[in-house]
């Protein structure tokens, strides 16, 4: 199969790229650098810079691709959480009007099938409960999580506008594994070993995590899988006050001290308090069943 991936030298671009090309599929890879091309072409796979925002480059890039599926895996997203603020607007802009670009693109092209990256953590379920593919998105969150829980919503609206194409949703959760926040040496793991990440409160908040590797896996087997919403996490679904302490020991930091909300609060803001006292887990039973998939287990465990 001809495949299109959007974003293919990125933290989950790079191992889809190789997962592509394991099974046998032809791989275009759109990136917006030089840096981003020779990691793909490193690969084997073929690359275009593109610049997202460019409508009509887009679309010529596609058509001369011959893709029969696209893959959008834009992001705009720092090498530190704590900078997310600062990039949300541009990582918004990216997946809405350049990612909008591409979703046009693909319909004008023909294309057969279109794999939108999604997300697994801030859906909302009911107390006590994972959250399925049919749960919806907390934008009623904190301020932060809102508007990230917003702009997901409207990624899948898009999807499944249009007739003419196969929409699937890829709802990921927190990406760990090489290149990602959570790898030892990386941004999470270094704010770990130095206590700047609390147990907030109770730690009640579940998060639910996916190794990068796992998350390329099940992306592939979508491609011939049933079309609509995955939930790609692993099987480790896990409070705050369970995971993250695991975590130090895992990268060989400190015990996380333990701050009440109010303090997190007024340290780092109420997105910081959501984290640690309202995520909701994933389940990820839908996507074990239709796509065969096995992820590991939480490798901090």
């Amino acid at each position: 199969m001809r495949v299109f991936v959007a974003g293919g030298s990125g933290a989950i671009g790079e191992p889809l790229t190789a997962e592509l090309l394991k099974k046998g599929h032809s791989v275009v890879g759109m990136t917006r650098n030089e840096a981003g091309a020779r990691i793909l072409e490193g690969q084997g796979a073929e690359a275009v810079i593109v610049d997202a925002f460019g409508a009509v480059a887009v679309e010529t890039a596609l058509r001369r691709s011959k893709a029969e599926v696209v893959i959008d895996e834009l992001t705009s997203l720092p090498k530190d959480p704590t900078d997310m603020p600062k990039y949300a607007a541009g990582d918004r802009e990216l997946r809405i009007e350049g990612g909008g670009n591409l979703f046009r693109a693909a319909i004008a092209c023909g294309v057969r099938r279109y794999l939108q990256q999604s997300s697994a953590f801030f859906l909302k379920a009911a107390e006590g409960r994972l959250a399925d593919e049919s749960s919806l998105m907390d934008v009623n969150a904190s301020p932060g999580i809102a508007a990230s829980a917003g702009t997901y919503t409207e990624l899948e609206a898009r999807l499944f506008s249009s007739a003419a194409i196969e929409g699937v949703a890829l709802r990921y959760g927190f990406f760990y594994g090489p290149k990602t926040w959570y790898h030892p040496g990386e941004a999470a793991a270094n704010m770990v070993m130095q206590q700047q990440s609390p147990v907030v409160g109770r730690g009640e908040g579940v998060s639910s995590f996916v190794h990068v590797n796992d998350a390329a896996i099940a992306t592939v087997a979508s491609l011939a899988a049933e079309a609509g919403v995955y939930n790609l996490v692993d099987d480790d679904p896990l409070p705050q006050a369970v995971w993250l302490p695991a975590f130090a020991r895992f990268v060989g930091a400190p015990v996380p001290p333990h701050l009440s909300e109010a303090e997190v609060k007024a340290i780092a803001g109420d997105d910081a308090v959501y984290y640690g006292t309202k995520l909701s887990g994933a389940s990820n039973v839908n996507a074990k069943r239709l796509l065969g998939w096995k992820p590991r287990r939480l490798e901090w465990l």
